[in-house]
């Protein structure tokens, strides 16, 4: 079988890395891909959203099946695309349509459903510029700090976390009457602020069944100590110790079946991953949000972890037969330390040349790269590569992920020293 991944991050090169392990696939294209999934793959040069574009590619290279990695094109609908394409619609598309990709796209409607169905999370209301005087008095009943989300998608940064009521009112003001996330803030999701440690759960789900993937914490903050401006993410541990036994147990029970019930339920035929942010408050999980995708760079964490064949659990959710697929988890630890460009998440410089790749002996994803016309890899993206360590135990993993870290050179380079340090 032919296989596209869509998309140009780690999370792309970790999914076509263990997609080309399996005999069940032929050849993995990658759409547009870098200079590190040119190794497990092959790329093409088109856009995640050039949906006529990527159409001709499938036609072109008889490709089964399509894997989608960010949140961009299933919010756009592209699996809505195929499905209503004469020459496309026998192709499965691994994520949700544009109605289940909602839970991303809008915060609002991800809440109303939560609701619905009784799955624990923060209170909430929601505003806009014709009642931004009631945001306000939600903001006065709240007690600090300040949950302000854009209701759209802001490429990661809608979100803000503010202390003093007078900012969160001049915030709310920018995001709603200034349009400081365009689009994406006409709305805004007000939020009850959750205490504890934050997780990351991942569901891959044919609409009815589902196998809950290895669990992992994402360290957002450029500053050792997790201080600092947000990121994309600096790195990620999987397992959680914290989230195992009775915590997940409540995880599945109160959070992960409602979900699955909630969409089978309401008809949304989703098909895909769930990324549940959860909030571990005293024992207790809480929902923070809904992403319709795998995340980065948890996914160069959890990917490692799974022994089983990818693929075929790909088929159990394109067929509808997902329970009938083994799952196996390996019980070794993976790290993952995210090298970045000097300056990210502000300012950065692109075209560093990378050295010292041929000297690591770890999982070396790459999350911004391209290549030169002399053939060298050179950075291309604020993240720049995710280094994956896989171990018996945490600090064993670490090892291995920070001494390979040290071997990769380019200019202004910076990462952070102390992920998993709040897991000791």
């Amino acid at each position: 079988m032919n296989v596209l991944v869509i998309g140009s991050g780690g999370r792309e090169h970790a999914l076509s890395w263990k997609l080309a392990q399996s005999e069940k696939v032929n050849q993995v294209y990658i759409a547009p891909g870098n200079a590190g999934t040119s190794s497990v793959g092959i790329n093409l040069s088109v856009g995640v959203n050039d949906f006529d574009a990527i159409k001709q590619e499938v036609l072109q290279h008889d490709i089964e099946m399509v894997v989608v990695g960010p949140e961009d094109p299933l919010v756009r609908g592209i699996r809505d695309y195929f499905e209503s394409d004469e020459n496309l619609k026998t192709i499965p598309v691994i994520g949700p349509n544009a109605l289940g990709a909602k839970l991303e796209g809008s915060k609002e409607f991800s809440k109303e459903f939560m609701m619905r169905h009784d799955i624990p999370t923060a209170r909430y209301a929601s505003f806009t510029s014709e009642n931004i005087d009631e945001g306000y008095e939600f903001l006065e009943s709240l007690s600090p700090p300040y949950v302000l989300k854009a209701d759209g998608l802001a490429a990661g940064k809608g979100v803000l976390i503010l202390e003093h009521l007078g900012i969160a009112k001049l915030e709310l003001e920018a995001m709603l009457a200034k349009n400081k996330f365009g689009e994406a803030s006409k709305k805004v999701v007000i939020e009850e602020f959750l205490t504890g440690i934050e997780l990351s759960v991942f569901v891959l789900t044919d609409g009815k069944s589902y196998k809950i993937l290895p669990e992992a914490k994402d360290y957002k903050r450029i500053g050792e100590g997790d201080i600092g401006l947000n990121t994309g993410g600096m790195g990620a541990i999987s397992p959680v110790p914290f989230a195992q036994g009775e915590f997940l147990n409540k995880v599945e029970e109160k959070v992960i079946k409602p979900t699955i019930e909630g969409l089978n339920k309401e008809g949304f035929d989703y098909k895909g991953f769930v990324f549940i942010g959860l909030m571990n408050q005293d024992g207790e999980p809480f929902v923070v949000e809904y992403n319709v995708r795998m995340g980065d760079p948890e996914t160069e964490a959890v990917i490692p972890r799974i022994d089983s064949d990818l693929m075929d659990l790909f088929e159990g959710v394109a067929h509808g037969n997902l329970a009938e697929k083994e799952f196996e988890i390996n019980p070794n630890t993976a790290t993952t330390v995210v090298m970045v460009s000097g300056g990210y998440p502000e300012a950065y410089e692109k075209g560093k040349t990378v050295t010292g790749l041929d000297e690591t002996d770890t999982l070396v994803f790459h999350a911004g790269t391209t290549t030169n016309n002399n053939d060298e890899v050179i950075t291309n993206g604020g993240r720049v590569f995710a280094v994956t360590g896989l171990a018996a135990s945490q600090s064993e993993a670490l090892n291995v992920a920070y001494k390979n870290v040290e071997k990769i050179k380019f200019d202004k380079v910076n990462y952070r020293t102390d992920i998993g340090f709040d897991l000791k």
